[in-house]
């Protein structure tokens, strides 16, 4: 063992920033630049409460907070029975730190004290049961039996501490508690004198897959207390972790992964555990400094998306990776556990290749995967979706119980029901990145407000008055009682040709889209910043040369009229079923394809702060254009598999002549739908 010393947090103060907010006590940290030996991050996260969503986001939150995300522990018999993350026999895994990784952040997003007080007792009671050879969580069977730890072969899997870490990190940023740093040093110094006879993979692979997870945490400790000790801990947690960096630079891995779906290696297929794995090559890349590892997660995530991606931003995986054809699914862990590997690539690459990619799934593929009350969700969607129904489909991973495709709060697997909750309320606590020099970055658009404090102690809050992603102004106001000189970075999307800076109603200046650009000025109090992301209608290539609509960061798919049934299942309980009402078996005429914007006409709608949008009767934006019915396209196994579309851009079977008008939506808004067309003449 290792000898433990008392640390002191240190935290190094990134130049000019500090968090806004009486209610926090004085030790909260700042926020936290880089440490040598490491690379310097590009951007850093903002503590925990300094953005506080607006608008529709906010009601989308609220929407959870009065739904599951509020109330899992209330209902969900595998977290609300003996739980043992407060001590009991009960759920001693993934689920409760999935929940909790969700429904901490929301508690300060939103600033609810009832809710902060709920995931609170989780959190004090991990704190306060550490062993004392640093090992924490639920008491192990060896603890029940023996009534302690003689070595570590009497602890359990190292994965769902990894998630209880993450869930520990944001709690300090929120609140400076000071009995964190001392926690995860004592427990890392535990694993560092433990990975050798007791490595990762000693339990479940899943640890081996997802050690990513655990070095990032590694990494955000050595930042606030430079103890060199935990260096030699990622060294290890690197060896120890699937090769992800390897495959993602090697490129035989993603194609391979498109053809295999035997019983080899199948972890390394698995989505989720790709998802968690993007982070790997840099997080590696902080300690190792070389570009190389950036190039692999480039190269890999470019890959991925080539051979596996689908047309709302996110690849498939049901729940191996499974290619390109818009009829296989996607489950929605996965989404969420992307989202967040983004999210950190962002911060560490700063590229805005991966702040295009985050928008992309957050906005289409992950709002469609749940009911409008936050309660049902699906295991697998699928992008060419016109039934919802028990079946087993086109999927990988065709349980039995054909549960995977209805809606249900514990349709499937049940790691969905606790993991979901992250997606929302991580991607807010992302919207702001602060900056090397002090300055702030805008890198994802929602409503909200940021407060925060500059050097000095001058108070700083800056609105974002925006219904983006469905409209295309986005307008900052700046408010304080002092002028104050910072470094403001907005985020230009790569779908936008030029975008226009006004300040206070005058033209400031024009960008190309696809780059971060920097505003370095003294702002006044009251100055009104105001970003104009023009969009159009343009289409995009798919599986099969099929065709997808967009604009601006939306994709679009055809609304279809659905019947919704509600059942119950002996083992799963309630879910639903849609089928559809209207047509759906329709190509989009190559005149539309070749002139998107003429051919199409687009319609907004006014959204109230109140109105919860992602559903078909809401949905802000609608696009009008027309299509033909392709008669042969039919259901066929519960599927409707793609027509193909020749190389000369038409499909060549029967196609009836009359054109007939069909009306999208936002492709998030929807429950059926077409989101890949073939085109017809």
């Amino acid at each position: 063992m290792i000898r433990m010393r008392t640390l002191k947090p240190a935290l190094p103060v990134l130049a000019g920033l500090l968090l806004a907010g009486s209610a926090l006590p004085a030790q909260t940290p700042t926020f936290t630049t880089t440490r040598a030996p490491l690379a310097p991050r590009k951007y850093h996260d903002l503590p925990l409460g300094a953005i506080r969503p607006q608008g529709w986001l906010r009601k989308q939150l609220q929407v959870m907070r009065d739904g599951p995300t509020g109330h899992l522990d209330e209902y969900y018999p595998k977290i609300k029975n003996d739980n043992g993350w407060l001590g009991g026999p009960g759920d001693g895994w993934e689920e409760t730190p999935y929940w909790l990784d969700g429904a901490l952040p929301l508690a300060w997003l939103l600033d609810d004290a009832g809710l902060k007080e709920k995931v609170k007792k989780y959190v004090d009671w991990s704190l306060d049961h550490q062993r004392p050879n640093g090992f924490f969580g639920p008491l192990t069977k060896a603890e029940r039996t023996k009534g302690k730890m003689e070595s570590c072969a009497d602890g359990e899997d190292w994965w769902p501490r990894m998630v209880m870490l993450k869930v520990l990190q944001q709690y300090y940023t929120a609140t400076g508690d000071k009995r964190v740093i001392p926690f995860m040093t004592h427990y890392f110094h535990y694993q560092l004198a433990s990975l050798k006879t007791c490595p990762l993979g000693k339990w479940t692979e899943w640890a081996t897959a997802r050690g990513g997870d655990n070095l990032m945490s590694v990494y955000w400790l050595y930042n606030q207390t430079g103890d060199k000790a935990l260096l030699e801990l990622a060294g290890l947690l690197s060896e120890q972790t699937t090769p992800w960096t390897q495959y993602f630079g090697g490129r035989n891995w993603a194609i391979m992964a498109a053809v295999n779906q035997t019983g080899a290696k199948w972890m390394d297929r698995h989505a989720v555990n790709v998802g968690m794995g993007l982070k790997l090559p840099v997080e590696q890349y902080q300690g190792k400094k070389d570009p190389a590892l950036l190039n692999a997660f480039r190269t890999g995530f470019s890959d991925l998306m080539t051979l596996h991606g689908l047309p709302h931003g996110m690849f498939s995986g049901d729940e191996d990776l499974h290619g390109n054809e818009p009829t296989q699914g996607v489950e929605l862990c996965a989404i969420v556990e992307t989202m967040f590997s983004l999210e950190e690539a962002i911060g560490i690459t700063g590229e805005v290749e991966y702040m295009d990619a985050l928008e992309r799934m957050t906005y289409n593929a992950m709002p469609t995967q749940s009911t409008e009350d936050y309660v049902s969700r699906q295991y697998f969607q699928i992008a060419n979706q016109v039934q919802v129904t028990r079946g087993v489909f086109d999927f990988s991973l065709p349980f039995q119980e054909g549960m995977t495709n209805v809606f249900g709060p514990y349709a499937g697997y049940t790691c969905c029901t606790a993991n979901m909750h992250q997606g929302w309320t991580k991607f807010a606590n992302h919207l702001w990145y602060a900056t090397a020099d002090g300055g702030l970055a805008a890198l994802e658009y929602a409503p909200n407000t940021l407060k925060v404090s500059l050097s000095g102690g001058r108070e700083v809050t800056i609105e974002e008055r925006t219904n983006y992603p469905f409209e295309e102004t986005v307008s900052f106001r700046i408010n304080g009682q002092k002028a104050a000189a910072f470094s403001l970075s907005l985020r230009i999307p790569g779908w936008c040709r030029e975008a226009t800076v006004l300040l206070n109603g005058s033209r400031l200046r024009s960008d190309r889209g696809g780059q971060v650009i920097t505003l370095n000025r003294t702002w006044k109090p009251g100055d009104e910043l105001t970003l104009q992301l023009p969009a159009e209608v343009k289409t995009s290539n798919w599986a099969r040369n099929s065709r997808t609509l967009e604009r601006g960061p939306l994709v679009y798919a055809l609304k279809i009229e659905a019947e919704v049934s509600k059942k119950e299942h002996p083992k799963e309980g309630t879910y639903f079923e849609y089928r559809p009402k209207s047509n759906w078996n329709y190509g989009l005429p190559k005149k539309v394809i070749e002139n998107p914007v003429a051919g199409t006409q687009v319609e907004m709608k006014p959204i109230r702060d109140d109105t919860f949008v992602w559903n078909e009767a809401n949905a802000p934006v609608i696009i009008r254009t027309v299509g033909k019915k392709i008669p042969a396209w039919q259901v066929v196994e519960g599927v409707a598999r793609q027509p193909v579309t020749t190389r000369e851009g038409v499909y060549l079977g029967e196609v009836e002549q009359k054109e007939e008008p069909l009306t999208f939506i936002p492709y998030g808004c929807t429950k059926l739908r077409i989101v890949a067309f073939p085109v017809v003449k």
